[in-house]
């Protein structure tokens, strides 16, 4: 379905322009053309028209989702079942990815589409239909890698880095997470020591990092010794590490987002450049701010995930003959879709919410909190009701759902666990923090 003069035109002009206007353009002809733009089913239209969805979104905001959608589907759909068996990612398909716009979908210049966060949203639920571990490699490229230089890089680091990682000649990760430092960043123990005025040597260990190891720079947080242990940004570029300074092993013997690497990054006496300091990152409430600004593409996404349970489920029940009529003509069934329908749509409608507020620049930590919470904890529902529903062959890889519903446990706990995102929520209702 994909013909390669849409590929071409669309990375002709990501390359030749950073404006919005410009990447939009060709999203919206790749998104109308018969070829890439497959026909929505009627059972969508009809849970579309419940949500009276459409007209709320630009044109710009339907060619973003709706080419992504045709990728995920014509594209990425063939290889994830055989993916997620051998817990691998397809890595062929990293220059599509990249050639779409999608790493730093949401970031002005330096080769970015600078798409609005509606779209940027709308792409990581489409993304998420197909798998987390595709999402998951796509936000944290954007959302985390990038956006950190960009929001606290300099004009040189940005220039320098943002081009390759958004043309998909780099990949990032994330360095965040540690073993005895998950919920409670601050206990982290990576360190930072100067070492003369041009480097820094880092020591240390994170873990439950996505695309640790296929990263070729990893964004790492570390305490730095000579400021008192405060927490600043580091880019620590593979190739400029010495091997055994910087290892990246992977963490085997996963049940979920098997299709995501997911690894470790061991530093000992790493040596960095002290170019690459991000000067702006001062404190935990750098990356910090990091999450909260992945989190809204999390938020999205799962509802992806949600969306292809929920016509799994639907279309089973239709083809189904349980005692000579549809599995979708019975009561039950039709209660647990319409409850599967009801937390999609008001998933969705929160995130539209949500990504206006965002795009104006008033959207609040609390409400990314609510935002995350609430949307996993809907996609999560709707995942174990469509295995429920398919009964015995929901358990195989036949169809996507326990795949999904696997995945989303992953997703339930990163980036912010239930109970942390809801002590946050408490804290601001209440104005005590239950914390400790």
């Amino acid at each position: 379905m994909r013909t390669i003069d849409c590929w071409t035109r669309l990375q002709a002009v990501l390359c030749t322009s950073s404006t919005r206007n410009s990447a939009f353009t060709a999203l919206r002809g790749l998104a109308s053309s018969s070829a890439s733009r497959p026909a929505v089913s009627e059972r969508q239209d009809l849970l579309t028209d419940v949500l009276a969805w459409e007209h709320l979104l630009s044109d710009e905001e339907v060619a973003a989702r709706d080419t992504v959608r045709s990728w995920v589907s014509s594209r990425f759909a063939p290889h994830i079942t055989q993916a997620h068996r051998v817990g691998d990612f397809p890595r062929q398909l990293l220059p599509e990815i990249a050639a779409l716009g999608l790493f730093g979908a949401n970031i002005e210049g330096n080769g970015c589409a600078g798409m609005n966060n509606v779209s940027y949203g709308l792409i990581m639920q489409e993304l998420e239909r197909g798998d987390s571990g595709l999402r998951s490699l796509v936000s944290v490229q954007g959302s985390l890698v990038m956006y950190a230089i960009n929001a606290f890089g300099s004009q040189e680091q940005r220039e320098r880095w943002l081009p390759r990682l958004a043309a998909g000649e780099l990949l990032g990760c994330f360095g965040l997470t540690e073993p005895s430092a998950g919920s409670d960043p601050a206990a982290m123990l990576t360190t930072a020591t100067a070492d003369g005025p041009h480097h820094y040597i880092l020591n240390g260990q994170k873990a439950w990092i996505t695309g640790a190891p296929l990263a070729d720079l990893a964004v790492i947080w570390a305490k730095v010794a000579d400021e008192d242990g405060r927490v600043r940004g580091f880019v620590v570029e593979r190739a400029e590490s010495a091997a055994d300074s910087f290892v990246t092993p992977s963490i085997e013997g996963k049940w979920s987002l098997r299709a995501s690497p997911t690894g470790e990054v061991h530093m000992t006496d790493c040596r960095v450049p002290s170019a690459n300091l991000l000067p702006g990152t001062g404190g935990l409430k750098s990356p910090l701010s990091c999450l909260t600004n992945a989190r809204e593409g999390i938020a999205w996404g799962v509802t992806g995930a949600a969306l292809d349970c929920y016509e799994c489920a639907l279309d089973y029940g239709l083809q189904r003959q349980v005692f000579n009529r549809p599995l979708a003509g019975y009561q039950l069934f039709q209660a647990q879709l319409a409850d599967m329908a009801s937390d999609i749509v008001t998933s969705q409608l929160m995130s539209l919410h949500y990504g206006r507020l965002k795009d104006a620049g008033t959207l609040t930590p609390v409400q990314v909190s609510l935002h995350k919470r609430h949307n996993v904890a809907a996609a999560r529902r709707a995942a174990s009701s469509a295995r429920s529903m398919l009964g015995g062959i929901g358990i195989t890889d036949a169809y996507p759902v326990m795949r999904h519903l696997m995945n989303i446990e992953s997703v339930y706990t990163y980036e912010g666990t239930d109970e942390v995102h809801a002590l946050a929520l408490g804290r601001a209702l209440t104005g005590h923090n239950a914390f400790v």
